[in-house]
C-alpha cells in the first residue's frame, strides 16, 4: 500500500490520517459539495469531490468513492466507520477492482453485519442469545404474530445496522403497530434495508461490548470490553473501559464468546462484539460491529495500542503484534478510560439535533480530543449530530472521571447548541459517579433538565461582558483617558437585554475606567474588567474573579460562565417584539434542519394532541412532529422530500 483512499469525512477522516501519515503512507481524502473546505480535505495528501451534501450523493455513493481510486492511484481503500464501513457490496466491489480493503472479508460483513443473519449462524455455539424472531418473512402479519409470541416488552432492531436507528422499544400490543412502520422507515432510510428483527426486551439492562481482533493467519484476541450504557436515543454517548459492573471472572466469559462469535465467520480485522448484561451477571450477544467503532480510543488509551495501525498492518497480511497474554497484562495495568460524544442538539428539547455556525471552538489541552472543528465552520444537517469526542483517563475509575469532568469544562465551543452541559450533570451524578449507570440512567435520572444558575450573577457577568464589547466597538473614537469619563455625577443607565431567552432590566453606574455599579433586581455589585485578552475576560465582581470565554456573533454575544452556554441579545435599543410565534397560533414549525420523510394527514381531516403529524429526517435520524392540540388540518406547506430550515411553517392548524 502506497496511497490509502479514506471514504469518511470529519475527525474520522483526520484520525485515520494521522496514522496513515505516521506509518508512511499517503492518504487520500473524499469529499461532498458540504465539506469542499473542510479540515480533513485541507489535511490529505490528494482529494476528490464525490457529490453533492447529502450523503446518499456522496459519503454512500460507493461507484463515486471507487472511480476517485481509480483516478487517483490510490490502492488501499480505508472506509472508517459510519458510511459504507458494514457495507459488503462495496467491501466486494474494492477486492474485486484489485485495491486493499482495509476491514473484514465481504463474506464476513454478511454473515455478521446483519443482525437476523448473525444470530441464526450463532444459535448452537457458545455465544448467548436472547428469545426473539430473526425470520426471513417480514411482512407485517408475521411480525404481529411473532411479537404476540415473544411477549412484551420487546425490542424492534434494524437488522442491517445500528446506531439506534430503526430501534423501538414497545410496550404493549397497542402501538406495535405504529413503531414497526416507524421502525422500518427509519431502517430503510438509514440502511437502505427495512428488515427487522424482534427481541425480548431487557428493562434496564447494561450495553457492554469487545473489542476484538483476528488476523488473516488464525489468531484472534479481545482487547477487554467497553461499557456504554449511558444512551439517549438508543444511540451511546459515553464510554468507558474497564466496565465498572465487570468481574475479572465476567471478563473471562464476555471474552470467550466474543472469541466464538469472531470465529464463527472467519474474521479479519477489528469488530466489536455487543452485549446486553443483566444484573445477574448474564449476558446475550446483541450484534457485531463489522468495523471499528466510534469509541475505540478508550480501548487504546489503557492498551497502548494503536487500532488503526493493527488494522493497516492485517490488511497488509501481517500477524497480530500482542498474544492473549500480553493484552491481558496491559488491561491489568492500564487504569480506566472515559470518552463523552459532543453532539450538536438540544437536550432540553429531546434531544434535537441542531445546526448553524460555530463561532468560537477550543479544545481542552489537557486531554485527546479528536474532532473536525474550527471557528467559522458550519455544522451540516446531512451528517451525524456528533462533532468531536473527547477522551480522558486515569489509574482509577475515579481519577479518570475527575479528569472528564474538568477538562470538559475547559472545552469551549460557542454558537450551536451541544451536550456539552448535559454531559457534564451526567458526569457528576451520584449514581454515575458509583458506576450503577444502566441503559435507562438517562430516562431515570433526567426526565426533565431543570438547571438551578445564580440568575443574578449571571445576569451581572453578561451585563459587563455587554458592556466591554460595546467598548471594543468603540475603541478608536476615543483615546484611553477620556474612557469612563463624565463632566458631570455619575448617571444610572438603563439596558434592556435577553439572556437565554429571558427578557432582563439592569441598571448601570460608571465608576470609572472599566469599573461600574450594575444592579439587577434588588442586588448591587461593584464590577471592573482587569483583563480583555482575545475571546476571554477577566471580570472582578466584588472579592471575587471570574474568567469569561465569550465572542460576539452577528446580534448575539456568547459566553461561557458557570459550566454553562449562554446567549445574550442587546435589546436596549430594539423596538419590542410581538409575542404569538409558537405553536399555539396553529403553526407547526420546523424546529431544526431536516428533510420531510413523512405526511402523516391531509388537509382537511380532523388531528389530535400529540398526534405525529410530519417526521423529518435530521442527521440520520427521524423526528415526529406532534400535533400540539386538536383541531383540523387547514395546509400543508411542504412536501415529502423537501428539506426545511428552523422556524419554516410546516402545517397550520384550527382548532375546533
Amino acid at each position: 500500500m502506497k496511497l490509502i483512499l479514506i471514504a469518511n469525512r470529519g475527525e474520522i477522516a483526520l484520525r485515520i490520517m494521522r496514522t496513515a501519515h505516521a506509518m508512511g503512507y499517503r492518504a487520500m481524502a473524499v469529499f461532498s459539495d458540504a465539506d469542499a473546505l473542510a479540515p480533513h480535505v485541507r489535511a490529505a495528501d490528494c482529494a476528490c469531490r464525490i457529490g453533492g451534501g447529502p450523503a446518499a450523493e456522496s459519503y454512500l455513493n460507493g461507484e463515486a468513492i471507487l472511480a476517485a481510486a481509480m483516478r487517483h492511484g490510490a490502492d488501499a481503500i480505508h472506509p472508517g466507520y459510519g458510511f459504507l464501513a458494514e457495507n459488503a457490496d462495496f467491501a466486494q466491489a474494492v477486492s474485486d477492482a484489485g485495491l486493499t480493503w482495509i476491514g473484514p472479508p465481504a463474506a464476513a460483513m454478511r454473515a455478521m453485519g446483519n443482525k437476523a443473519t448473525a444470530k441464526r449462524l450463532l444459535a448452537g455455539r457458545e455465544v448467548p442469545l436472547l428469545p426473539g424472531y430473526q425470520g426471513e418473512h417480514q411482512d407485517q402479519a408475521t411480525l404481529l404474530a411473532e411479537a404476540q409470541h415473544i411477549g412484551f416488552p420487546l425490542m424492534i432492531k434494524a437488522a442491517a445496522g445500528g446506531g439506534g436507528r430503526g430501534m423501538r422499544l414497545v410496550q404493549d400490543a397497542n402501538s406495535l403497530h405504529a413503531n414497526l412502520a416507524q421502525a422500518r422507515s427509519e431502517a430503510q432510510q438509514a440502511f437502505g434495508s427495512g428488515e427487522l428483527i424482534l427481541e425480548r426486551a431487557l428493562i434496564n439492562p447494561r450495553h457492554v461490548e469487545v473489542q476484538v481482533f483476528a488476523d488473516a493467519h488464525g489468531n484472534v484476541v479481545h482487547l477487554g470490553e467497553r461499557d456504554c450504557s449511558v444512551q439517549r436515543r438508543h444511540q451511546k454517548i459515553i464510554e468507558e473501559t474497564p466496565s465498572p459492573a465487570v468481574t475479572p471472572s465476567l471478563r473471562h466469559r464476555l471474552g470467550r464468546a466474543a472469541l466464538e462469535a469472531t470465529r464463527s465467520c472467519g474474521y479479519v480485522g477489528a469488530g466489536t462484539i455487543e452485549f446486553l448484561l443483566d444484573t445477574d451477571g448474564a449476558f446475550w450477544f446483541m450484534e457485531m460491529n463489522t468495523r471499528l467503532q466510534v469509541e475505540h480510543p478508550v480501548t487504546e488509551a489503557i492498551t497502548g495500542v494503536d487500532l488503526v495501525e493493527w488494522q493497516l498492518r492485517v490488511a497488509n497480511g501481517e500477524r497480530l503484534p500482542l498474544s492473549q497474554e500480553q493484552i491481558d497484562a496491559r488491561l491489568l495495568a492500564g487504569g480506566h478510560a472515559i470518552e463523552v460524544r459532543l453532539c450538536a442538539e438540544d437536550p432540553a428539547r429531546g434531544f434535537l439535533p441542531q445546526t448553524g455556525t460555530i463561532a468560537l471552538w477550543q479544545a481542552p489541552a489537557g486531554m485527546r480530543v479528536e474532532h473536525a472543528l474550527e471557528s467559522g465552520q458550519q455544522v451540516s444537517p446531512y451528517y451525524d449530530s456528533m462533532v468531536a469526542k473527547l477522551i480522558a483517563s486515569g489509574p482509577t475509575r475515579e481519577r479518570a472521571v475527575c479528569n472528564m469532568l474538568a477538562q470538559l469544562d475547559q472545552c469551549i465551543l460557542l454558537g450551536v447548541p451541544t451536550n456539552q452541559d448535559f454531559l457534564l450533570d451526567v458526569l457528576a451524578h451520584p449514581a454515575f459517579m458509583a458506576g450503577h449507570a444502566t441503559t435507562g440512567f438517562i430516562g431515570e435520572h433526567f426526565s426533565e433538565l431543570v438547571h438551578k444558575i445564580d440568575g443574578a450573577l449571571v445576569q451581572i457577568l453578561a451585563c459587563a461582558i455587554l458592556l466591554e464589547s460595546r467598548r471594543q466597538k468603540t475603541l478608536q473614537a476615543y483615546v484611553p483617558e477620556l474612557r469612563g469619563w463624565s463632566s458631570s455625577a455619575p448617571l444610572e443607565n438603563t439596558l434592556h437585554v435577553e439572556l437565554d431567552g429571558a427578557s432582563h432590566v439592569l441598571f448601570v453606574e460608571a465608576r470609572g475606567i472599566d469599573k461600574w455599579s450594575i444592579r439587577a433586581g434588588a442586588e448591587s455589585f461593584d464590577v471592573s474588567i482587569m483583563a480583555a485578552p482575545e475571546n476571554r475576560l477577566y471580570i472582578s465582581i466584588g472579592s471575587d474573579v471570574h474568567v469569561v470565554q465569550f465572542c460576539v456573533d452577528d446580534a448575539r454575544i456568547l459566553f461561557r460562565s458557570g459550566h454553562r452556554n449562554h446567549c445574550l441579545r442587546d435589546l436596549t435599543y430594539c423596538a419590542p417584539i410581538a409575542g404569538g410565534t409558537d405553536a399555539v397560533d396553529g403553526m407547526l414549525r420546523a424546529p431544526m434542519n431536516g428533510r420531510v420523510v413523512a405526511l402523516a394527514v391531509a388537509p382537511g381531516q380532523p388531528v389530535q394532541a400529540g398526534q405525529t403529524l410530519v417526521v423529518l429526517e435530521a442527521m440520520k435520524m427521524e423526528h415526529g412532529m406532534p400535533a400540539p392540540f386538536d383541531g383540523l388540518l387547514q395546509s400543508v406547506h411542504v412536501a415529502i422530500g423537501e428539506q426545511v430550515a428552523p422556524g419554516q411553517i410546516l402545517l397550520e392548524i384550527a382548532r375546533i
